[in-house]
């Protein structure tokens, strides 16, 4: 099947288009996938693609988990600004927090994914799930499933409720208000956390998953219960569960910003966050110093995710998943970023000055980074080295 491509990439870059077009086209995506790939190298958008059925360059999507990479990145000015400190316990941010032997949790380890509260006992209403400070105040008496910092497991839709009730303790402000202050309106983003009415009209909603026969066998012959870990995380175990393409085309979490799941853009609009993190090419310089983003890149979890299960691993740095040591090691290391649930990806890597934006229209199989962007990120270095 094969699938117009649209958009223009640099000279020597024609080897990226040739693998977006062939991810397009893959069978077992069905005939209406369509997606977005941008790029920038030492500041230059070297590639600018779209394609598939009703896709186009200005085109908005949910990007789920991306969002989060906006939150850690106005903890990253904030702890350049000397505002927040990494090694200070949440607690003494919010004293509330503290509850049941979480007293000693570091903002550090709670970035990590190490604070043991994935979730609630009882689970969250939609009501709940797209208010942060509704989630904030739940986790605060949470009794945590591990003891705070002894393991991780992914927050997958808490973690940024839990950021930014220390960045609102802190400064007054929301994490959402920082960003569009500091972030998105001075950098002209495509990039949304709390989506405008006047914006509405561009998004387009995401698709569920349609495995082949084979990739569902796979899926039944490994359920998540509602009341494990993951299915805690993922909201399974609320009166009514929680559904992942329900909850990425819901409008409240759209509209609020929900700030673990709740962000939409375009492909160049979370490249271009990554660019103005890395500053290649913009006047108003990098968002972040060399320290700070070598501090933010630097390892701190890796292991079993006790969301994921057994056979899972987790690599993250100081939040920002680390790219190149989970499923890029074509990247440079320090390379910071984050994958959201229907394929989108987007990252920047400060040793080979690449930023990355893709994102996708319909749930990528397994769920997370859609397996494409193995090609496409090797596609994208074989073609800034030459």
């Amino acid at each position: 099947m094969e699938v117009e491509v649209e958009g223009t990439v640099a000279a020597g870059y024609e080897g990226v288009r040739e693998e977006f077009a062939a991810a397009l086209a893959d069978p077992d995506e069905g005939p209406d996938h369509s997606a977005q790939l941008a790029v920038y190298v030492r500041g230059e958008l070297v590639v600018d693609l779209w394609g598939g059925p009703g896709i186009g360059a200005d085109s908005l999507t949910p990007v789920y988990s991306v969002t989060k990479g906006a939150v850690y990145l106005v903890v990253a000015l904030l702890v350049q600004d000397g505002v927040l400190e990494l090694d200070r316990e949440v607690a003494s941010y919010w004293p509330e927090f503290g509850a049941h032997g979480k007293d000693r949790l570091t903002l550090r380890e709670l970035l990590a994914h190490r604070a043991g509260v994935v979730g609630a006992d009882t689970g969250f209403t939609a009501e709940e799930l797209a208010d942060d400070r509704a989630i904030a105040a739940r986790l605060a008496g949470q009794r945590p499933y591990w003891r705070p910092g002894t393991a991780v497991g992914y927050h997958a839709f808490v973690v940024g409720a839990l950021a930014d009730e220390v960045v609102r303790r802190v400064t007054g402000r929301s994490v959402r208000e920082i960003y569009e202050e500091r972030v998105r309106a001075p950098y002209g983003l495509d990039f949304f956390v709390g989506l405008p009415d006047a914006e509405a009209h561009r998004v387009l909603d995401t698709l569920p998953m349609t495995p082949t026969p084979a990739q569902q066998a796979e899926i039944d012959a490994d359920p998540v219960g509602a009341h494990s870990l993951g299915g805690i995380a993922f909201n399974l175990n609320a009166e009514k569960p929680t559904d992942l393409v329900e909850a990425g085309n819901s409008y409240a979490l759209r509209a609020n910003g929900q700030l673990s799941a709740g962000g939409v853009g375009s492909a160049r609009g979370i490249a271009g966050m990554y660019r103005a993190v890395l500053g290649d090419g913009v006047e108003r310089g990098a968002l972040l110093s060399a320290r700070t983003l070598a501090e933010f890149g630097q390892i701190q979890s890796d292991g079993v995710d006790l969301v994921g299960g057994p056979a899972s691993r987790s690599v993250f740095a100081v939040g920002f998943q680390a790219m190149s040591e989970d499923k890029y090691p074509v990247l440079g290391q320090g390379s910071i970023g984050h994958s959201g649930a229907a394929g989108a990806v987007a990252f920047a890597d400060p040793r080979q000055r690449i930023a990355y934006g893709y994102n996708r229209r319909r749930v990528a199989y397994p769920g997370g980074a859609g397996a494409e962007n193995v090609r496409l990120v090797r596609a994208v270095v074989r073609a800034a080295s030459a």
